[in-house]
């Protein structure tokens, strides 16, 4: 039996768990619009593309569902872009040539989810009729 020293039993999630890692903080809140540029012949296309299937994912969607998400495709051989309008009327532009999809998702994280309004969870409140039956202490019968 060998023993293994200082590592783990388990693999890394890869690239694909990264991604996903990040998606799950994704938010769409503080977005008005988001338009994505890019040639589909060109060589940097295949990363524009997984952002688009990704962030078109529902789960995403529902962080805002009144932020459209346009895509222009067009054939001129021009670098990819992502222009995000901002609800404040800021527009970032991210020129996504030669970023990978998990940058683009570390710069969306990086940029837009700081401006995302901070929800207050509001604790739910215990009475007599919410809680579960048949839990807590049973009744003693004295003679």
């Amino acid at each position: 039996m060998a023993v293994y020293a200082g590592r783990t039993f388990t693999r890394s999630g890869g690239l694909v768990g990264a991604i996903t890692h990040q998606l799950r903080t994704v938010t769409l809140k503080p977005l008005k619009k988001i338009d994505v540029t890019f040639d589909p012949f060109g060589e940097n296309a295949k990363d524009i593309r997984e952002f688009m299937f990704f962030i078109s994912s529902p789960k995403v969607r529902q962080t805002n569902p009144s932020c459209p998400i346009r895509a222009n495709v067009v054939n001129d051989r021009s670098e990819p872009n992502i222009v995000l309008k901002l609800i404040n009327g800021e527009n970032l532009i991210f020129r996504s040539g030669n970023l990978t999809t998990l940058e683009l998702f570390k710069l969306l994280n990086n940029y837009v989810t700081p401006l995302a309004p901070v929800e207050e969870v509001e604790a739910p409140v215990a009475t007599k009729g919410s809680r579960p039956k048949g839990k807590g202490m049973k009744k003693k019968k004295f003679n």
